[in-house]
């Protein structure tokens, strides 16, 4: 196998630290594997976008995300405008990692560079959300908001448990907004809404459940929207979330899929673009199909997912 050269942009603080901790280590397995790999830790938020964007522009054949899905959102964001794209290979060391649970690539760092070395690829979907990128999620609503209003430091402390405080902090602020929602394909909704969802990728949030046939290839988003609800209503649905129970055919749901989607309020409303700020509402949400070739195991068989059916595969 010939050698080829990886531009690997790694997070120093996500998840636990672990991928500072296992730098030489993750080099020199990847160098093993035929794939020269220099590197780039991340200082600012943002930089792991331009960092992407000049990795592309130097003709890496290869980039690896090495981080969470914030770190990762950021390398989309500096990769899809390109006309030319590399492949992109992940390492999830992050706290929630929810794009490479939903394509079964694996937890362990070992495991994760043994598939990039392998070099398979699968064409994957990208959101667009006016001027922004996204790969697995976005979203709007005071919920949506604790992702990225979690510190660093209390994520690296305690893990996937800091979400789980900051949502109980802000259960009881929780209110519905009156907004316009516009599906092409579907029609417009207009009512008051706690929050909205729109997933490109089946896991949301560490779950699997709220968007179960959402997929990265498919062409379409999958769209949730929570109608007003009472504080019980919302526990109630909370709790099915967590107990891992199909929600869509809840009445308090709005459920579509739709490959463009506009969202209007005269309130402010934040959007959450895979984990970070992605600005606020009015926004136009847009699909760029098979924009991007990421590495994923051949068999979809990894620590995230168990059984896997095959995955479309091409080699690079």
């Amino acid at each position: 196998m010939d050698t080829i050269r990886a531009r690997l942009i790694y997070n120093p603080t996500s998840g636990r630290e672990e991928v500072k901790r296992k730098l030489s280590a993750i080099l020199q397995r990847l160098e093993r594997g035929g794939i020269e790999t220099s590197c780039h830790a991340t200082e600012c938020k943002g930089d792991a976008t331009k960092a992407a964007s000049e990795a592309v522009e130097r003709g890496f054949d290869m980039i690896i995300s090495a981080g969470g899905d914030g770190t990762l959102n950021e390398i989309v964001s500096g990769m899809a405008g390109h006309e030319r794209r590399p492949s992109l290979g992940i390492l999830p060391l992050g706290t929630t990692n929810d794009f490479a649970r939903a394509h079964g690539i694996p937890r362990k760092w070992e495991h994760a560079c043994d598939l990039i070395t392998k070099r398979f690829t699968t064409p994957v979907d990208v959101g667009r959300a006016n001027d922004s990128y996204f790969i697995n999620i976005a979203g709007g609503g005071s919920l949506t908001e604790l992702t990225y209003e979690v510190p660093s430091k209390l994520k690296t402390m305690v893990g996937q448990l800091a979400y789980y405080m900051k949502g109980l902090e802000k259960i009881t602020r929780l209110h519905p907004t009156h907004m316009k929602i516009s599906a092409e394909g579907v029609g417009e909704f207009e009512e008051e809404f706690m929050l909205f969802l729109i997933a490109n990728s089946n896991s949301v949030a560490g779950f699997d459940r709220l968007a179960p046939n959402a997929s990265t290839s498919d062409g379409v988003f999958d769209v949730l929207a929570l109608r007003k609800c009472n504080l019980a209503e919302f526990l109630r649905i909370a709790t099915m979330v967590m107990r891992g129970e199909l929600i869509t055919n809840d009445q308090h749901f709005l459920h579509f899929q739709s490959k463009r989607i506009v969202v209007e309020t005269n309130d402010r409303v934040q959007l959450n673009l895979d984990g970070e700020f992605g600005g606020t509402l009015p926004c136009e949400f847009s699909i760029l199909p098979a924009h991007l070739q990421v590495i994923v195991d051949e068999l979809g068989v990894s620590s995230y997912r168990k059984n896997g059916g095959p995955n479309r595969a091409l080699m690079l």
